[in-house]
């Protein structure tokens, strides 16, 4: 597989693409080998915007590098961080980050854009909320349509403004205040941004500030905090933090993505012949629920733990192929966990026998794209019947599926949809195209790459 022009050493040639898709040719041979993906995005954003929150100079690692993560490289560095990081031979970031400690951010001299990165704007908010000064935040024409009322909410009520006022999206102004107010909050859904964001305001407010969620959501920053020398108070469904208190600096090792360990995974379990071992990746329980899914239903997939970053668990996750898959149910307060890998698991629970129901995936509504309406539309090319019963999806699996010749995927502009909808190519036997293959670049640039080599 290739970008424009279609050439490869590797694959024979292909025909000549529109412009803006990308030809992805079935690997040439079975996944076999060791592989490690990139740092992972979620600590690598927190990384980043808490060592700029702490006072002195934090020393990181394995930093992601990636256009969402520069998005939150750029920003703190408007407000006044100095950020030296430097590309490694692995592709990842490291080097200091100097803070802006105790005397705060600096107004920025221009809006802050976060392309499309959700993580960025969102957190940023939290970030900005016990400072007296006025930030315009916005993003690209997808980021723009996505919501943020969920978090301006609980922020409104600690104290912060936004401007103008009942406005639900991007872009938007927020002036923080430093008599910020400590709150307990109960968020109407389970978002690791919304609380993040909750918590990193309580850290400045007076009192303690507690969030409780419907169902777990990821913890990494809880973990992280306390690194920062800020403890936390962790639940199953409840977080709080005592103000206030300036973070100092820190040490942060970030470990590989297991959202993008995910689509090797997915594609080992599919190719026949493929034996696969993905080292150094996150092992966070509150990440990998995607292999509990595979498992149940029927695939060969095992993890297994080597030590910890800081307190983040890390270790191998291994898969084989599996010729036969069964469907199963994910239940709703299993959703949380998974819900940057259901587009790649209702692609596996195409080929499984019987039926696969996802419960309460209405989140998928408002990421980077629709993407539940885009996984039934892709799968729907497939020939394969998935649908959605209010905020359920049900995708009715295919033993042996095989996909038809002359198949064009549109991304959206979506990353995870691109590497979903690159594994019918890459496992299959026909090449397929995938209409803005680059979005990748959000979250796993070497992904065509990675895999190439695996398959050599």
């Amino acid at each position: 597989m290739s970008h424009e022009p279609v050439a490869s050493a590797a694959f024979a040639p292909s025909p000549q693409p529109e412009a803006g898709r990308t030809v992805v040719e079935p690997l040439p041979a079975p996944l076999r080998g060791a592989a490690t993906v990139p740092g992972d995005k979620s600590i690598s954003h927190r990384a980043v915007l808490f060592a700029a929150m702490a006072e002195g100079t934090s020393r990181v690692s394995g930093v992601l590098d990636s256009e969402d993560v520069r998005s939150s490289i750029k920003a703190v560095s408007q407000l006044g961080a100095r950020v030296s990081l430097e590309r490694q031979p692995d592709g990842s970031l490291a080097g200091g980050i100097t803070g802006w400690g105790a005397s705060g951010p600096r107004k920025p001299d221009a809006p802050i854009d976060c392309g499309n990165s959700g993580t960025t704007a969102r957190l940023l908010m939290g970030v900005l909320a016990p400072w007296d000064v006025p930030v315009e935040i916005t993003g690209d024409e997808s980021l723009q349509r996505r919501p943020m009322r969920r978090i301006t909410a609980p922020l409104m009520k600690m104290g912060a403004r936004f401007e103008p006022g009942g406005r639900e999206t991007l872009p938007i102004t927020e002036v923080g205040t430093r008599d910020l107010r400590a709150i307990t909050y109960d968020a109407p859904m389970a978002s690791a941004q919304l609380k993040t964001a909750v918590l990193l305001a309580g850290v400045y407010a007076r009192g303690t500030t507690t969030l409780n969620e419907p169902a777990p959501s990821r913890n990494h920053t809880e973990l992280m905090l306390p690194e920062f020398g800020v403890p936390t108070t962790a639940a199953d469904r409840t977080a709080s933090v005592t103000g206030p208190r300036v973070l100092q600096a820190a040490e942060v090792r970030v470990p590989g993505d297991p959202s993008s360990a995910a689509f090797l995974v997915c594609a080992a379990v599919l190719k026949p012949g493929s034996s696969l071992q993905v080292e150094n990746v996150s092992l966070n329980t509150a990440r990998i629920g995607f292999t509990r899914t595979l498992e149940r239903m029927g695939a060969d997939v095992s993890v297994r733990h080597a030590g910890a970053a800081g307190k983040e668990p890390y270790g191998m996750i291994a898969a084989c192929h599996t010729p036969s898959l069964h469907g199963c149910e994910v239940p709703a307060e299993k959703i949380a966990g998974i819900v940057d890998e259901v587009p790649v698991l209702a692609l596996v629970a195409a080929h499984a026998r019987g039926v696969t129901v996802f419960r309460e995936v209405g989140e998928l509504r408002v990421k980077e794209t629709d993407r539940l309406a885009a996984v039934v539309e892709g799968l729907g090319q497939l020939g394969v019947e998935a649908y959605i019963d209010g905020n359920d999806l049900y995708v009715e699996g295919q033993p042996g599926l095989r996909a038809p010749a002359g198949l064009v995927f549109d991304s959206h502009g979506d990353h995870r949809l691109a590497m979903t909808w690159a594994l019918v190519g890459l496992t299959g036997g026909v090449p397929v195209e995938v209409k803005n293959f680059d979005s990748v670049k959000i979250s796993y640039p070497r992904f065509l790459d990675d895999i190439e080599r695996l398959a050599r």
